[in-house]
């Protein structure tokens, strides 16, 4: 007997956000879902996922050997690092994240993000993601100078908080940038977020939520289950949870023990050249079923399992 296909319906639908599409970048639109992934219908599952891969402003000085060892001729130029990520990995977006301006790391100034973010702008044709280094004053201080210094790019500009919000809104108003808003694995705290956020003018057509994500072993059914009810809550009718959903996958997956350990201290773990990108891998797989719509990714290999993941849900892009 044929099986009668089931196909969820619900009564709303995700927001598109559009990303890029000036100056002759290329324009990534995300979004759309009309039911959730595998709900049966692969028409109403929305825009195709996308894969930003990370890149830092600064040389990091505390990642895993097997993981610096795959960008190990490009670590100390962002510019040549992204175009590595956009050539040889496929790319979809490019995350420039500025942990080098955090004053607990390498406190580097403004003068210096702006110079790494105009590089990268040349050197790719993908739209960016600029991140801040989580560091309230710091970045409060710098990322209204990066949000200049890309004008007119319409970036995917972060992140704002409950307690941190106003400063970068307003500049992202200003300079024509969409905006990642971040809360805790909280969906009332999120909420919150996105109303400050749109009490000051700025659509929330132009919101991309972040939650705070956890890795495979740390907290992932947790962010799962959080990341669910958003989607269903949108998918429901609710306007304040109507955004696409970005998760950073790579750095949550690479800060796990079983992900980075050396194999020399854990034998019975395997290589961990293998292991990590499969912690990372396994991670973003797990979320995108959440119905993420951009996952954050390090390694190499894990891109490439993650871009074979999207491709058996959405098929393969012509």
């Amino acid at each position: 007997m044929d099986l009668p296909p089931v196909k969820q319906a619900f009564s709303s639908t995700v927001n598109e956000v559009t990303l890029g599409g000036a100056n002759g970048r290329k324009a990534v639109t995300i979004g759309g879902a009309k039911t959730v992934p595998y709900g049966g219908d692969l028409e109403a599952t929305g825009r195709r996922p996308r894969i930003a891969v990370d890149v830092l402003d600064a040389a990091p000085a505390d990642w895993p050997g097997a993981l610096a060892e795959a960008y190990k001729d490009v670590l100390d130029d962002p510019a040549a690092w992204a175009a590595m990520a956009v050539g040889d990995l496929g790319a979809d977006l490019v995350c420039l994240k500025f942990d080098g301006i955090d004053p607990d790391g390498g406190n580097r100034d403004a003068a210096h993000a702006v110079a790494v973010t105009r590089r990268v702008l040349a050197a790719v044709n993908v739209p960016l993601i600029l991140w801040g280094s989580g560091h309230n004053e710091k970045d409060n201080a710098v990322m209204p100078k990066v949000s200049e210094a890309a004008k007119g790019e319409n970036v995917l500009l972060g992140t704002v908080t409950e307690d941190n919000y106003k400063g970068l809104t307003a500049i992202a108003m200003a300079d024509g940038h969409c905006l990642i808003a971040e809360a805790p694995l909280d969906i009332n705290i999120a909420k919150q977020v996105n109303i400050l956020v749109s009490d000051m003018g700025f659509p929330l057509e132009r919101i991309v939520m972040f939650q705070t994500t956890g890795a495979l072993g740390y907290g992932l059914e947790y962010a799962y289950s959080i990341q669910e009810r958003e989607r269903l809550a949108a998918l429901g009718g609710d306007t304040l949870m109507a955004m696409p959903v970005i998760c950073d996958c790579g750095s949550e997956a690479w800060r796990a023990k079983e992900a980075k350990a050396p194999a020399a201290d854990f034998p019975q773990w395997g290589d961990e050249a293998r292991r990590g990108p499969l912690w990372e891998a396994v991670t973003a797989v797990n979320l995108l079923q959440s119905g993420a719509d951009i996952v954050r990714l390090r390694h190499p290999a894990a891109v490439g399992q993650v871009k074979a993941y999207i491709d058996t849900l959405w098929g393969k892009e012509a």
